[in-house]
């Protein structure tokens, strides 16, 4: 018999290319979606769903009982979210449930690995430095936040898990980078304010393959960053983007106080909406940081990482995927 991975966060960008990881390494995956969730993209691959109930432990030990997972990845969470305690319901207060529910389950599961995000440490205000798994935390938003308190909710369980922090993810399927290679796509490539950058960004499938590969991994109680190794400044996405694309572009620069201006004026409109806009005075402190750049050597040496794929090639299979799909 296969063993069994339940895999939250199924339906998602990220959540695709765990399950192609998961059932690359002969896993009986079982992808944890709500009954509202589209997945049309996951019809053929010989999955379970399951639907279990994140605001009630009880519920989901009694789904791990039945199930009998040997290995559990906790993908699930929120990027969007109105107020704090909203981000620390869905990203901490879920995380700590599936804890609770595993643990008093009887149910012999070996390993938990959990997606964080750098955004749980936070950028540097500095470009001379990396972050590394003993950097400070200083997250800047509130997803940060709760992403930080979701690492304190698992790190006290006995039970063998490791923490995965990914910097920026790209590759097929992801929504949010998109907008840049649409905006290329029609000529645009505008950069908040004139400061000096330094990037770091991983692909999905990278991400994906050495997710998996933790759950088999000796090591448990660790925490890795996890980027494709390398420092980017904050045009090399775009050029690498503008070569796959064979297009050029109108460079421009938006002031800081313009952009802020913006930011204010979208979170109150979309405040009388109930929604939450894609550019907000927070998601600024993100976009305007001075330094993402990961050192890895801690995973590189603890579980073995080899990025793959670096910017560029990485952005190559993913532009081909867009076009295929119609998406450019």
């Amino acid at each position: 018999m296969k063993d069994k991975v339940l895999i939250t966060g199924a339906s998602g960008f990220v959540g695709f290319h765990l399950i192609e990881a998961a059932l690359e390494k002969n896993l009986e995956v079982y992808a944890a979606i709500r009954k509202s969730s589209n997945v049309q993209h996951l019809q053929g691959y010989n999955i379970q769903f399951t639907y279990p109930d994140f605001t009630n432990a009880d519920s989901l030990k009694k789904d791990i009982e039945e199930k009998g997972y040997k290995y559990i990845i906790h993908a699930a969470g929120a990027t969007k979210a109105k107020r704090q305690e909203d981000y620390n319901e869905i990203n901490a207060e879920y995380t700590y449930n599936i804890i609770k529910a595993a643990e008093q389950s009887g149910v012999d599961v070996q390993k938990i690995v959990m997606m964080s995000s750098l955004a749980a440490i936070g950028p540097l205000n500095n470009i001379q430095d990396a972050i590394t798994e003993t950097t400070v935390a200083a997250p800047v938003t509130q997803y940060g936040k709760s992403k930080l308190l979701a690492e304190k909710r698992l790190s006290t369980s006995p039970l063998p898990w490791i923490i995965l922090r990914p910097t920026a993810v790209y590759g097929p399927r992801e929504k949010d980078i998109f907008m840049l290679f649409k905006s290329i796509g029609r000529g645009m490539e505008p950069y908040i304010g004139k400061i000096q950058q330094q990037l770091s960004f991983i692909y999905v499938k990278d991400l994906a393959a050495i997710t998996v590969n933790a759950l088999f991994s000796p090591v448990s109680h660790a925490i890795y960053n996890i980027t494709d190794g390398r420092a980017y400044d904050r045009y090399e996405l775009a050029n690498l983007i503008k070569k796959e694309l064979n297009r050029k572009t109108l460079r421009f620069h938006i002031p800081m106080p313009l952009i802020r201006a913006l930011a204010v004026t979208m979170e109150k409109t979309y405040g009388f909406l109930n929604r939450v806009p894609v550019l907000n005075r927070e998601k600024l402190n993100e976009l305007a940081a001075a330094n993402w750049y990961c050192n890895i050597e801690k995973i590189q040496h603890e579980l073995g990482f080899k990025p793959r794929y670096n910017l560029e090639s990485g952005l190559k299979e993913t532009v081909e995927w867009y076009k295929q799909q119609g998406w450019l």
